[in-house]
């Protein structure tokens, strides 16, 4: 029985590993590639992934999308103006998506022969980074206007994308922007990980996260960032605790 907050914190991770790890494989057998976008409120992420997902329905891709906030279905309603089969998630109060959320819309709705699924994550630099979805991709997401020491400030998330995206570029310099410091900043908690640059406005960088994805989607690998997320194990009271690998 748990006995602390650190375990059942633990044991509700360890759950969704489970479940994440069958939903990649039957997703895996469907051919889907499922991508998880993180950011914080505001970041512009709805506006960009619209454009991708018009990019890709013009390209005639077997793209979808599901959008998750707390409440409304305002970014549903956004995202179906690209054309793509769209569905919102309602957490009702949740502030992050789990695997078994997923793992229903999947079954229930996922139009057959998609094989790129785009998934909106609530707004939300924390939660959501611990909650693995049995994606092929995770892309961080932050805007200019949010400062260059976010990754510092957030290096659970972005230590654990496989791709960092800045958006809103067109206002890096009245924002003040300093693009030098962000690209070190990223680098120190995620060596190695891409960063793109996009503007939803002019449409920069959607050709670009397009094609990314469609890699990882064909079989190239993606990035392993240092805090990928792992299975996490419960132990039970009066076990030795070891590490996770």
């Amino acid at each position: 029985m748990c006995d602390s907050v650190d375990e059942v914190t633990q044991a509700v991770l360890a759950k969704n590993d489970g479940l994440a790890a069958g939903l990649r494989e039957t997703l895996a057998r469907r051919g889907v590639s499922v991508v998880n976008l993180l950011s914080s409120p505001g970041s512009g992420k709805t506006e960009l992934l619209g454009r991708v997902l018009a990019r890709a329905v013009e390209r005639g891709l077997p793209v979808a999308a599901l959008t998750a906030d707390l409440a409304t279905e305002n970014d549903a309603d956004r995202l179906a103006r690209s054309g793509a089969p769209v569905k919102q998630l309602l957490t009702d109060g949740l502030c992050h998506l789990e695997a078994r959320q997923l793992r229903g819309h999947v079954e229930s709705w996922l139009p057959g022969g998609t094989s790129l699924l785009f998934v909106e994550n609530v707004g939300n630099l924390v939660c959501p980074a611990s909650y693995d979805l049995g994606e092929s991709l995770r892309i961080v997401l932050m805007a200019v206007t949010e400062g260059e020491d976010k990754p510092l400030k957030y290096p659970t998330a972005f230590g654990s994308a496989q791709l960092v995206v800045l958006t809103k570029t067109d206002l890096a310099g009245p924002a003040g922007f300093d693009e030098t410091a962000f690209d070190a900043h990223v680098q120190r908690v995620n060596p190695g990980v891409e960063v793109l640059r996009s503007c939803a406005r002019t449409g920069a960088g959607v050709d670009a996260i397009l094609e990314r994805v469609l890699a990882v989607r064909d079989g190239a690998p993606a990035h392993r960032p240092p805090l990928a997320p792992r299975p996490h194990t419960h132990t039970p009271e009066g076990a030795e605790a070891g590490l996770v690998s």
